[in-house]
């Protein structure tokens, strides 16, 4: 049985999103895909659209890359919801210019208020160097702010590197 909420941590195509998948797969309960990205370009709508194919007809998608908070409110107690990702949803909010603290807030409450059982991915982007630009260390810093409060909640936390799982918190089911 899967932890109410998990969080699954890599770097860009560390297997973070692979793991997670395999982890829903194998609770056999109904499973809900919310998709935060936004295809905005060819290269975008592909990744989405072999993303879509990969995971097969067995899974409910729902696209919410701004008001995921109200997404999770209304998902049924009986399924697995895989967020992918929490670094997609927060780089929505940042480029929509909504206020960052405000809509975290209603994010994190929500992960704990939804009834169902969450898996949520996201980037662990503190490893590298310090960005160059104002912009993108702003983004660096929001983003280890938001793993951390989503990990400080989560009963499972993973770190995928290389395709490999290592247990931050808890147990794997």
């Amino acid at each position: 049985m899967l932890p109410k909420l998990s969080l699954i941590l890599g770097g860009a195509a560390s297997g973070k999103s692979a793991f997670a998948e395999v982890m829903v797969m194998a609770s056999r309960q109904p499973r809900i895909y919310i998709a935060t990205a936004q295809a905005f370009d060819d290269e975008m709508r592909r990744k989405v659209q072999k993303h879509l194919i990969q995971r097969g007809p067995d899974w409910r998608t729902i696209e919410a890359p701004l008001n995921t908070a109200d997404v999770l409110k209304d998902l049924p107690a009986d399924a697995v919801v895989l967020l992918d990702c929490a670094t997609m949803w927060l780089s929505n909010q940042m480029l929509a210019e909504n206020d960052l603290a405000s809509e975290q807030a209603k994010f994190l409450e929500a992960l704990q208020a939804c009834p169902a059982h969450v898996v949520v991915v996201s980037n662990e982007v503190g490893l590298d160097v310090v960005p160059e630009n104002a912009l993108a260390r702003r983004f660096r810093d929001a983003q280890g702010t938001l793993n951390q409060a989503i990990a400080k909640r989560a009963t499972l936390a993973v770190l995928v590197v290389a395709g490999l799982p290592m247990v931050l918190k808890g147990e794997l089911p």
